[in-house]
């Protein structure tokens, strides 16, 4: 099957990852010669990481390479196989759509209450405001693969 380019996904993970690589090098430097490490690390790699793993998530739809049983998708009849796929792409619409909605009203409390981070005391909603995005984004992927699949017989 002819998958469209997740280069998107695939460049922003990269990103993402070289970001965390880079402050997580920083500090192991820092640490390494002052005996002090920066508060700020920890809640910054936190973020990115779930980033890294929306990000992946999304190109993991694009490429159809999500975890799956395969005893059941592989053992079945083409119809059957392309049943599940369809199956697979909605339920992960409509589970990245749930959670986007989730963290969206959580970003929101954090705003609205004024939460600030343990570590550096920056507004927290800064931090969680990403995650209905990416959930967005990984929810896209999920509708454009369903509607991909509901082209093919």
């Amino acid at each position: 099957m002819n998958t469209p380019s997740s280069s998107l996904e695939d460049r922003l993970g990269a990103g993402l990852l070289a970001v965390l690589l880079l402050i997580t090098l920083v500090n192991v430097v820092v640490r390494y010669f002052t005996d002090q490490s920066f508060a700020w690390t920890e809640e910054i790699s936190c973020i990115l990481m779930l980033l890294l793993a929306m990000a992946g998530s999304a190109a993991a739809l694009v490429r159809d390479t999500h975890i799956r049983v395969e005893f059941f998708f592989e053992n079945g009849s083409a119809q059957r196989q392309h049943r599940l796929a369809l199956l697979s792409a909605l339920s992960n619409a409509l589970l990245f759509a749930l959670m986007g909605v989730l963290s969206a009203q959580m970003a929101w409390d954090e705003f609205r209450y004024d939460e600030t981070s343990p570590a550096i005391g920056v507004p927290k909603w800064w931090y969680s405001v990403w995650l209905p995005i990416f959930c967005g984004v990984v929810c896209t992927r999920a509708v454009q693969r369903y509607k991909r699949l509901r082209g093919q017989p």
